[in-house]
């Protein structure tokens, strides 16, 4: 399979996410860290006894918080099922939440203000393309908060020259494509030049 294929023509165009949900342990205690942590607002919460889709009972609390820029964030607290869990098959590194930031500043002032909070922070990573830290939510969720490398728009052309191809190359081999392995040249300490 290629890039050259076009979209399907579709009866339909989307516009954007209108929420993120994850489940929680205890709605209150996330809605609190989601606004000590992080300054998100609190949106809204909706409760029932019965699950609307499916119609089965299952109490929830749905609670709906603002992460900026039109983007919202929701949690489930179960209280009648199984304790959360979390795949044993996939590494703790790969879920993630992550959420923008405007600059290095804002980037380092988060995670100063993360770490007097008490909050296990992992960076700054530098992926070339932006910078991220790491952190936990008190659910076990992975966040990451990120802002922009100044040379952003040239490394994204120069991403978008090769997607395809890498995309190509990963489906045959199930190896790392190397076309753009200059990303990580220095977090990695590689050879490839990032810029």
């Amino acid at each position: 399979m290629s890039g050259a294929l076009p979209l399907p023509a579709l009866p339909f165009r989307l516009g954007g996410v209108h929420h993120a949900a994850y489940r929680c342990k205890d709605a209150q205690e996330t809605v609190l860290w989601y606004r000590q942590m992080l300054g998100m607002e609190f949106v809204l919460a909706i409760a029932e006894d019965r699950v609307p889709s499916t119609k089965a009972p299952d109490p929830y609390m749905h609670v709906f918080l603002d992460a900026g820029g039109g983007n919202v964030l929701a949690f489930f607290e179960l209280p009648t099922q199984p304790p959360m869990g979390r795949d044993p098959a996939t590494p703790a590194w790969v879920q993630h939440i992550a959420f923008k930031l405007p600059d290095r500043a804002a980037l380092l002032a988060a995670k100063a203000h993360l770490e007097a909070q008490g909050v296990e922070v992992l960076g700054v990573t530098d992926h070339s393309l932006f910078h991220s830290i790491y952190f936990f939510d008190p659910n076990g969720h992975r966040l990451e908060l990120a802002c922009p490398d100044p040379d952003e728009a040239a490394l994204l052309a120069r991403l978008d020259a090769v997607k395809w191809a890498m995309l190509d190359e990963w489906a045959q081999t199930r190896r790392a494509p190397r076309q753009a392995a200059f990303l990580h040249a220095r977090e990695l300490g590689t050879a490839e030049a990032a810029r």
